[in-house]
């Protein structure tokens, strides 16, 4: 990642989410493999409702520079790391199927709009062709069976 980009993204994050994802981290550690539920996490971490949740997304852009341990929340065991390659595999997908919904409501609602309204535009014609090329790279992450 440029640097320019990096610094701005710093920027945005305040040095206490940074600080709140590493008690998370350090709470998680604790009683891996087990999890915590999020009134459970902020008890162990000492960590108000919103500082958990700023700290839980400090994390996760956090969690790949410093190579810690991909995170994962599920109803039977809240937030814990994860270990297991099909897990974390269904987890991405899960993900990756979100991300598809909201990109297809975004072509649908947003851009065939615009397209309509102004048919000759370029711009709305390189969004298009970009936005369908996520789209379906979305669709092979999400339906790797349908392939």
């Amino acid at each position: 990642m440029p640097r320019a980009r990096r610094r701005e993204r710093d920027r945005r994050r305040s040095p206490a989410s940074g600080r709140h994802a590493d008690s998370i981290r350090l709470a998680l550690m604790e009683t891996a493999p087990a999890g915590l539920k999020m009134a459970r996490l902020m008890a162990v971490a000492e960590l108000s409702r919103s500082q958990a949740v700023r700290g839980l997304a400090a994390y996760r852009e956090l969690a790949g520079e410093k190579r810690w341990p991909p995170l994962l929340w599920s109803f039977e065991r809240g937030y814990h790391f994860c270990q297991d390659q099909e897990e974390l595999e269904n987890y991405e997908r899960q993900w990756a199927e979100v991300k598809h919904t909201q990109v297809s409501s975004l072509i649908s609602n947003v851009l065939e709009e615009h397209a309509r309204l102004f048919p000759k535009s370029r711009w709305v014609a390189y969004i298009v062709a970009q936005v369908n090329a996520i789209y379906a790279s979305l669709d092979m992450i999400a339906h790797p069976q349908a392939q």
